[in-house]
């Protein structure tokens, strides 16, 4: 079953195309990876997926529907939930409290419960410290809960975005560069919790420049170059590819 359909999808910048005709099918419980050169056009893709740009043409369909042009907070409302290359915290707030902020979409006390403290809002609220708990736990490290954000070493600090991300309870995950700064040992961890994400039922896309964690979890990837869509296979067929190996991985 198909989960996320790109169909000709397009943005340009003033004289710029930075995403040009791309088109690809995503399906569900599989791990996609969108591989390319800097500048390629993929942190641009993952923002037109995520509604934070709006395509110049083409469509996306998310679970059969168009999504192109979506607010962020609709498209994160339907189930996809995303990270960022640069981790995105709250710096004056604790592990856990970062992750709750991931639950919004799911939270249905509205402004004057949460302003006057209701029973209800107050039974909600006690329920989402428990489940972003649970996802803090699922990633290892529910002892830095209540650490501030700006004290979590970096790898923390990633896998706390990651938590907050699944507090969506998504059913596509967009990961933007997910082993960016993190050393060989937290990369295979990452890589290991990628997998373990993709066992709860989760479909995951990702943008990786780290080519042995993406040859090793991805079930097919997608290849960027200015861009244009060059390649879509498995793993070892792009890993042969001559335009890609010219392109991306160098003669």
């Amino acid at each position: 079953m198909t989960i996320l359909q790109v169909e000709q999808l397009g943005k340009r910048f003033g004289g710029l195309q930075a995403v040009d005709d791309v088109s690809f099918s995503l399906r569900q419980g599989a791990i996609k990876a969108v591989i390319g050169p800097n500048g390629a056009g993929k942190t641009t893709l993952f923002n037109l997926i995520a509604g934070m740009l709006e395509p110049t043409t083409g469509e996306i369909s998310f679970q059969g529907k168009a999504i192109q042009g979506m607010r962020p907070f609709r498209v994160a409302g339907l189930g996809i939930a995303r990270t960022f290359q640069n981790i995105k915290m709250f710096a004056g707030m604790t592990a856990l409290e970062n992750v709750m902020v991931g639950r919004h979409v799911r939270s249905k006390a509205g402004f004057l419960a949460s302003m006057f403290r209701t029973s209800g809002c107050r039974r909600e609220e006690k329920a989402i410290r428990v489940k972003s708990l649970e996802f803090l736990d699922f990633l290892g490290i529910a002892d830095c809960a209540d650490t501030l954000a700006t004290n979590l070493a970096f790898g923390q600090q990633r896998a706390v975005e990651l938590a907050r991300a699944l507090a969506l309870e998504p059913a596509l995950l967009l990961l933007d560069e997910p082993a960016a700064g993190l050393n060989i040992y937290e990369t295979a961890e990452i890589g290991r919790l990628i997998v373990r994400i993709r066992e709860l039922g989760i479909t995951v896309l990702l943008v990786e420049h780290d080519m042995s964690l993406v040859m090793d979890i991805s079930d097919e990837i997608v290849v960027l170059s200015f861009g244009r869509k060059i390649a879509e296979d498995i793993p070892t067929v792009v890993q042969r590819d001559p335009e890609v190996i010219k392109v991306y991985l160098g003669e």
